[in-house]
């Protein structure tokens, strides 16, 4: 029995020990990996954007003159040549002779005006044919395969933008031919005409009342904005951006607009990235350099009828993208010297792996080389963590 005794407190001592003993030995730390994994990312820019009136008409008083109340409001729908508002003369007279002599020299400028807007649209015609023919041709050797998709893609954006500059230069011509009618009817609506002839506003093209300027009854000068008329269907978006993300953007880069109210997002194309930036104050007062970005809606049209003119939405620029991107989260990596770096756990080791990286984005960055899919890499790794120590896997995400 002592023997017996004996042995039981032997083992009670040791397992006393054991205890200890591993009570102060290093513990794992406890940590959250997420797995490498392939497939789709992108990297991209977010603004917030605005939708305007692509052709928006200024309607304005040809002459001094008495406007009686403008029957039209905002909204309302318009016909191209429709009278908006019949200007009254106002005694003793409209024009002297001075005026007559400007007027007189108004009329041959519209006219030269008229007659340079006709030539544009004669260079827009031939450009518009040539991107149409350039199209068809590359349409043809891509069915072949001797271009790359992003010929294609490029003839397409050319030749929409080549559209786009011939139906501004029609509208030029529309508007050099009120601005003529405007001129001649200041020449012809003079004192020296009496009768009490009275002088029609028209408007330039079909469209609605985005805005009016003048509403209630009074006299009016020369060159006075009455109201603005457009299609509210042509509209685009200006995004304003970062000058250090313009340099990023390019014409012909995809787009996505989000929480503009519908289902869906929509589509569109980078059309222009203004060459001037502009200083803006943020709302946390911090003063910054913002370039303006046109962007094209390139969605059917039934999808953002809604839409009007300065309504809000969200702009993403897709920058770069890939179906099949080696892609880690970015809060796995950390600067080391450099370069890049990522903390792996392997045998229950905290392992230290270089990295080689691609394309970044908000979330994930592109994988290179240093890791391949299905390692586990330490997300958020702070200075508790030791290269080498033991690690206890908690929690494991996979992209």
């Amino acid at each position: 029995m002592k023997l017996y005794r004996r042995l039981a407190l032997a083992a009670v001592a040791l397992l006393i020990v054991a205890a200890i003993v591993y009570a102060y030995l290093p513990q794992p730390v406890e940590v959250s990996v997420t797995i490498v994994s392939r497939g789709a990312m992108d990297v991209s820019v977010e603004e917030e954007g605005r939708t305007r009136v692509r052709e928006r008409y200024i309607v304005t008083a040809p002459v001094a003159a008495y406007a009686p109340r403008l029957e039209l409001h905002v909204g309302d729908p318009v016909r191209a040549g429709q009278t908006l508002v019949v200007l009254q003369p106002v005694p003793p007279g409209v024009l002297d002779v001075r005026s007559r002599a400007q007027a007189e020299a108004r009329v041959a400028q519209t006219r030269a005006a008229l007659q340079a807007a006709e030539t544009n649209a004669d260079a827009a015609q031939a450009g518009a044919d040539y991107a149409a023919h350039e199209l068809a041709r590359v349409k043809s050797l891509r069915q072949t395969g001797a271009v790359s998709q992003a010929a294609l893609d490029q003839a397409e954006s050319e030749a929409r933008r080549s559209a786009a500059m011939l139906a501004s230069a029609h509208s030029s011509i529309d508007v050099a031919k009120y601005d003529l009618t405007s001129a001649e009817a200041t020449l012809r609506f003079t004192v020296g005409e009496r009768g009490g002839e009275k002088v029609p506003v028209l408007s330039p093209v079909g469209g609605v009342v985005l805005a009016v300027q003048h509403e209630d009854e009074g006299t009016v000068t020369s060159a006075q904005p009455l109201l603005t008329v457009g299609d509210p269907h042509s509209l685009e978006v200006t995004v304003d951006v970062l000058s250090s993300d313009a340099v990023r953007i390019r014409p012909a880069t995809r787009v996505e607009f989000t929480r503009w109210g519908g289902d869906a997002p929509i589509e569109g194309r980078v059309r222009i990235v203004e060459p001037v930036a502009f200083t803006k104050i943020s709302s946390l007062g911090v003063e910054e350099q913002r370039v303006l970005v046109i962007v094209d809606l390139i969605s059917p049209a039934k999808q953002w009828l809604a839409l009007g003119d300065g309504y809000r939405l969200e702009a993403r620029f897709i920058i770069w993208d890939s179906e099949d991107a080696l892609r880690a989260p970015t809060s796995a990596l950390f600067r080391v010297g450099g370069g890049w770096a990522a903390l792996m756990v392997r045998d229950g080791r905290i392992v230290e792996q270089p990295v080689r990286l691609g394309q970044r984005g908000d979330l994930y960055a592109a994988i290179l080389g240093g890791l391949e899919a299905g390692d586990a890499v330490i997300t958020y790794p702070d200075d508790s963590l030791k290269v080498g120590g033991r690690a206890a896997i908690i929690q494991q995400h996979a992209e």
